[in-house]
This record gives C-alpha cells, sequence and structure tokens, in this order.
C-alpha cells in the first residue's frame, strides 16, 4: 500500500496536488480539511465542534481529527493507498497514524513535504479567497494566526518522519505541473 502524507503550510498547495497524486497512482484523497468543511456546511454535531476551533484560525484537537480519520480509512476498504492532507498536524496524530495504520500492518510510506516561503503562502492564500470563497482565508489575522500555529505545532511533525528516514524535502515553488512533476519523482523513487 501506497500511504503518503502532503505535507505543508496552509497555502502550500496539498490540495491542489492532491487531485493529480489521486488520479495517477489511484489513491483516495483524504483532506481533513475538506471532510471538516462537509461536517460544517451539513451541521452535523461533529462541524459544530471543529468549526469553533478553525473560526479562530486554531487546530481541531487530536481526539476528534484522529476519530473521523480512522473512520475514513477504514470506509475504503479496497484502498490502494491513501493521501494524507492536511494530516498529521501535531507530533501526538503523527504516533496516533503510525499506531492505526501499524494495526493493519500497514505504514506511512513517505512524508511530501511542500516548501514555500511565508510572503509567497500569504500571497496565495489571499488570492484562494477571492476564487474558492473560503473565509478562513481572506482574513490576514487568521492567515497570520494559521502560518504560526503551523509553524509552532504542525512543522515538528517533519522531524517525526525525518527521524524514520520517511520525510521528502519538494521545492514548491513554480507552475503547479513542475511541481506536480517534482512529486511524481519523489513517489516513482519510493
Amino acid at each position: 500500500m501506497l500511504h503518503i502524507i502532503l505535507f505543508g503550510p496552509p497555502g502550500a498547495g496539498k490540495g491542489t496536488q492532491a487531485a493529480f497524486l489521486q488520479e495517477k497512482y489511484n489513491l483516495i484523497h483524504l483532506s481533513t480539511g475538506d471532510i471538516f468543511r462537509y461536517h460544517i456546511k451539513n451541521n452535523t454535531e461533529l462541524g459544530a465542534k471543529a468549526k469553533a476551533f478553525m473560526d479562530k484560525g486554531q487546530l481541531v484537537p487530536d481526539s476528534l481529527t484522529i476519530e473521523l480519520l480512522e473512520s475514513e480509512v477504514i470506509k475504503h476498504a479496497d484502498a490502494k493507498g491513501f493521501i494524507f492532507d492536511g494530516f498529521p498536524r501535531t507530533s501526538a496524530q503523527a504516533e496516533a497514524l503510525d499506531n492505526f495504520l501499524a494495526s493493519r500492518n500497514e505504514a506511512i510510506s513517505a512524508l511530501l513535504s511542500l516548501e514555500v516561503p511565508e510572503a509567497e503562502l500569504k500571497s496565495r492564500l489571499a488570492e484562494r479567497a477571492k476564487t474558492s470563497g473560503r473565509a478562513d482565508d481572506a482574513d490576514p489575522k487568521v492567515i497570520e494566526n494559521r502560518i504560526a500555529v503551523y509553524r509552532k505545532e504542525t512543522e515538528p511533525v517533519k522531524s517525526h518522519y525525518q527521524a524514520l528516514g520517511k520525510h521528502i524535502k519538494i521545492d514548491g515553488i513554480g507552475s503547479i505541473s513542475e511541481i506536480s512533476e517534482r512529486l511524481f519523482v519523489a513517489i516513482d523513487a519510493l
């Protein structure tokens, strides 16, 4: 099984690139952000809980996120693998994911880290707010907080997978197709 963590700060292009990886490798794309937004839009109990955190630019608590993700993986018993987009976001989530996969005799194949300078991230998020209607991308203070939370709480996840020899750095600057090609080369080399 091919299990890829598509990793990077808000605005790095994870969602965009995940679509290409999903198509090329026939993987299931699990975006925790999309899953939470679905629940928010449909006014589920989980959505209400997640929304309270997301509206402030904070991470949804690990227990809530892990429970949701495990249920999504189990739904796709015949999958060839998964693209984890927006998960894990904390070291505790990384350990929980590793333990969950190990219980299924599986493991993460690689963490592909899209590296993008902060100024470019802010520009991309502001543009995305105009084109996608993502209200969380429209407020510069929320964007600033999301990036700060990423640097403090999420970026350490890289160290977890570096220690396991599974971290691959990907230059996230360039055209969408150039970045896709870099990802394809990294995955094909696994």
